[in-house]
């Protein structure tokens, strides 16, 4: 095994918060949608960043950087990606609130969840396990534990010192000099970039219709019904650190088609009687 030079990129969704009610449709819904989220995300990455791992509601990528410009040059295209990632977030974001798939507390809580990311470059390990390959090393840690910090905002790009050095930050943009406390590795000294100007105004829920296969409303919904059967009956769950983790079984896919044929009777209802909200 080879020690490398990397780039390290870690993305995470976060927003639900213990005040979002978690009953089935909720739980199930709010694993799709930052499964959609995250997905949107990841679409947007591309040379020299590579997947390392998704980690349910957080995305792991690296980049082997070369010394000298090109190694500056790969980490000043890396930060492009990582402005393309929020912008794709939120884009996903809008198209779900737009889909309005559902009003279960998950999904009428879509415009909470934001985005942040943690960079960092160092020495680490690529290992090869059976397919995948794993990237291991103190500095994947500090990128991991970095994500705990005391940043007073929910969406922002945090880099070290050591990858504001490299890649010179966003260009015509300030960061904020911060130090931060790593559990168990000590202080690291960071930048912490937050998004600029107001939030991206979503769009209004539209009027109620049914969930016709072929719209963005009806093959979201059949794709996150799908979800929920594969979950109910053994597909494994991803590690949602932001979410409550739950046994489900047979009742709960009882519970979760009543209660989604009682909202979709009202809302063919409403459509057919012409109401709006």
């Amino acid at each position: 095994m080879e020690v490398k030079r990397l780039a390290l990129v870690l993305v995470d969704i976060s927003g639900y918060t213990r005040f979002v009610k978690m009953h089935t449709m909720s739980l199930l819904h709010a694993e799709s949608i930052i499964t959609d989220l995250l997905g949107a995300v990841i679409d947007n990455a591309e040379f020299p960043l590579t997947l390392s791992k998704l980690e349910g509601d957080a995305a792991f990528l690296y980049s082997v950087l070369e010394e000298g410009p090109r190694g500056r040059a790969a980490a000043e295209d890396i930060l492009r990606q990582v402005d393309a990632f929020f912008a794709a977030f939120d884009a996903k974001a809008s198209e779900l609130v737009a889909a309005d798939a559902c009003r279960c507390d998950a999904c009428s809580n879509i415009p909470m969840l934001k985005l942040k990311s943690v960079l960092h470059v160092g020495p680490a390990v690529i290992k090869k396990v059976r397919q995948f390959e794993e990237v291991a090393g103190e500095d994947v840690i500090v990128v991991h534990r970095l994500l705990k910090n005391t940043v007073p905002s929910n969406e922002y790009v945090l880099m070290t010192q050591a990858f504001y050095d490299l890649s010179g930050g966003f260009p015509g943009r300030t960061a904020e000099a911060r130090v931060e406390a790593c559990e168990g590795l000590g202080p690291v000294a960071v930048k912490v970039y937050y998004k600029e100007g107001a939030a991206r105004p979503l769009p209004p829920r539209p009027a109620p219709m049914p969930p016709i296969p072929g719209t963005t409303y009806g093959n979201t919904s059949i794709r996150w019904s799908a979800y929920a059967v594969a979950r109910v009956f053994g597909r494994s769950r991803s590690n949602f650190s932001h979410l409550p983790d739950a046994r489900l079984t047979p009742a709960d896919l009882w519970s979760y088609f009543v209660t989604g044929l009682g909202g979709n009777i009202v809302t063919i209802a409403r459509y057919w009687l012409g109401r709006k909200d």
